[in-house]
């Protein structure tokens, strides 16, 4: 079974941890580098994972999850170059940090050795993430696969290369915030109709939910299925009409296009 050390004990990497022992994954090959001594005591009785250092956790492990807040990847990094890495076999570093290049990791590994980028997204807490992967230089398919395999494990998995991935940012990285806007604006417009809170929150939330697994599992585009929704003269064109002419397609690109932008910036700074 593949040894994965996941550096990082905050609200993704746990996610991972939990997702890998819902897939089947044994408890002995699993270990986590948390620093913060309450932290670590809690994923070691939730999970009952062994917590440790950095250094300590990637020894000997097959795969090493970076899973620390981007400040914090130089320091964490360190840490695990502390032992002796080994890119010959199929020894390989994950990143699931924003914005750090995989240029950033290679200049300070051994040479050769294998460097997946990811961006993951929050939904894989509940295991309904996408995680997307840019393949470093010295990533052979072998490598791919095995990350592909780790992270099926919290949603699914898409590969891009890592020319694309600010974009990747923008959609899926940032986009549950976007959804998340949606939802709390119109939950507060139903309570501005007249619905209650809870009443609003709960239409909106499943309304969501459905629409979603109608997009995930009919077949049909965003388009057509808003279209069979949309009678002519109907509320839903009133609806789409008034939104369409606020701009809504253009908000959409311009604030995508601020986060592509500021994840290609928060990448030029490591470097």
């Amino acid at each position: 079974m593949t040894r994965i050390a996941v550096i990082g004990g905050g609200k993704i990497g746990e996610a991972l941890i939990s997702g890998l022992l819902q897939a089947g994954h044994a408890v002995k090959d699993l270990v986590v580098a948390e620093q913060h001594p309450a932290r670590a005591d809690e994923l070691a009785a939730a999970y009952s994972v062994r917590v440790t250092t950095p250094s300590d956790a990637a020894e000997g492990a097959d795969v090493i999850v970076m899973a620390v807040k981007p400040g914090d990847v130089e320091s964490a990094l360190t840490e695990v170059s502390k032992v002796e890495l080994d890119g010959e076999r199929e020894q390989l570093l994950v990143s699931l940090a924003a914005g750090i290049p995989t240029a950033f990791y290679e200049t300070r590994l051994p040479a050769g050795f294998p460097v997946v980028r990811v961006m993951p997204n929050t939904p894989m807490l509940v295991g309904e993430g996408v995680s997307v992967l840019a393949p470093g230089r010295h990533v052979k398919k072998e490598h791919l696969e095995l990350v592909r395999g780790v992270l099926s494990s919290v949603g699914k998995v898409v590969v891009v290369p890592e020319s694309q991935i600010d974009a990747v940012t923008a959609v899926s990285g940032s986009g549950p915030a976007y959804f998340f806007l949606v939802a709390e604006a119109m939950i507060d417009a139903g309570v501005g109709l007249g619905l209650t809170r809870a009443t609003a929150t709960e239409l909106v939330v499943q309304t969501m939910v459905g629409s979603a697994a109608m997009l995930d599992r009919s077949g049909e585009s965003a388009t057509e299925l808003r279209a069979a929704v949309t009678s002519p003269g109907g509320t839903t064109a009133a609806a789409i009409r008034r939104l369409e002419g606020n701009g809504l397609r253009t908000a959409f690109f311009d604030a995508l296009e601020a986060a592509k932008i500021r994840s290609a910036e928060l990448g030029t700074t490591t470097e």
